[in-house]
């Protein structure tokens, strides 16, 4: 076995993801600098995860997060329900009028086109969701009578606050108590660290967490980034990827970590904004290493949320397939159609993804 889940029988969930929820402001084609309307979605990085596992993978998801309760709150609120993940677990905080002790994150997200790359403006201080605190979720209810098969958390909840990367390690904890298999995307982001400590900063709460995590996601950069961990043969700019360098790198990670069950990470060489090359490779202590069929010259429409379902193709193969190398396969597939739709989320079917998978063709379906 792959990953030794708890049996789904016993469980109220499959995924639990433990992250904050932001509403993204989207110009379409225009640049955030100039528009004039926004369309707006939900989104991040750790709800993308358990959306794509509830509605493209048909598993049973939560959300533990905090929203403001005002209209904006409530706006993310509905748009959340259109993803069916289930919002039991998240925590209301009254709205002062201002939002001066807490308020909803906003995400500006442009698209980016052939030689101008995608830009993201976030306007999350003092949000809702970095004021969680140790102590303000209830992991014996939730992993100990309700039971979860998978926690899914990351370096963007971890690198809001102080206190949210101390609530991811007590979950994390929590989980681990109770038999429940650990996922982390590391997920880097600079600009949640730059008045934070830095890389050093990042570094020393990706370190601390990651004795605790079964199965560790990341992008290309984000290994080094994180856990300082240098990817072999590439040069500065990550350009010409292969997976030689990353299975050397993966391999590194796995004897700092013995806990770990699954490394995997995608494989991206930006050729532009719209044309990537687009991979994965994975490897378990169990059966080594599996690595998807890539796919170059991939046409990008919406590169955001790529990454996360990646993340929650991968894990859909781990729960329902256990195979290492289908599930690496699904994550891919996913994500590659992930990015061929606007917002932060999946449209994907699970047909669509098994077609991929099994015989990719961009042919008419009537």
């Amino acid at each position: 076995m792959t990953v030794d889940f708890r049996p789904a029988s016993t469980c109220a969930y499959d995924v639990v993801s433990l992250g904050e929820v932001m509403l993204r402001l989207d110009p379409g084609d225009g640049r955030v600098r100039t528009a004039r309307q926004f369309r707006v979605w939900e989104g991040g990085g750790e709800y993308n995860v358990a959306r794509g596992l509830r509605r493209c993978f048909g598993l049973r998801a939560a959300i533990v997060t905090a929203l403001c309760d005002n209209d904006v709150g409530r706006l993310i609120e509905d748009l959340m329900l259109t993803g069916g993940v289930d919002l039991s677990l998240v925590r209301w905080m009254p709205f002062d009028g201002v939002g001066r002790r807490a308020r909803n994150g906003l995400n500006f997200t442009e698209r980016g086109f052939g030689v101008r790359g995608a830009v993201g403006v976030s306007d999350r201080g003092h949000s809702a969701a970095s004021m969680l605190a140790p102590g303000d979720v209830d992991w014996e209810l939730l992993f100990g009578r309700l039971g979860v098969r998978c926690l899914h958390t990351g370096g963007i909840f971890a690198a809001l606050s102080p206190t949210t990367a101390a609530l991811a390690e007590e979950a994390m904890h929590a989980a681990r108590a109770h038999g429940t298999i650990v996922s982390y995307d590391l997920n880097y982001r600079p600009s949640l660290w730059q008045a934070a400590g830095g890389h050093a900063a990042a570094q020393e709460v990706s370190r601390r967490l990651a004795p605790l995590v079964d199965v560790m996601l990341g992008n290309e950069e984000d290994f080094t980034a994180c856990l300082g961990c240098e990817v072999p043969g590439t040069g500065p700019d990550l350009s010409e990827l292969d997976s030689a360098g990353f299975r050397t790198m993966i391999g590194d990670v796995a004897a700092l970590y013995p806990t770990l069950r699954v490394v995997a990470t995608t494989l991206r060489t930006v050729r532009s904004a719209t044309v990537n090359d687009w991979g994965a490779v994975a490897w378990s202590a169990v059966t080594g290493f599996a690595e998807a069929a890539p796919r170059r010259s991939l046409e990008i429409y919406d590169r955001v949320g790529g990454g996360d379902s990646f993340a929650s193709g991968l894990l859909y193969g781990l729960l329902e397939l256990d195979d290492l190398q289908g599930a690496v396969e699904y994550g891919a597939a996913h994500g590659a159609l992930a990015m061929t739709t606007p917002g932060d989320t999946s449209t994907a079917t699970l047909d669509e993804v098994r077609r991929l998978v099994e015989r990719p063709s961009a042919r008419i379906i009537r």
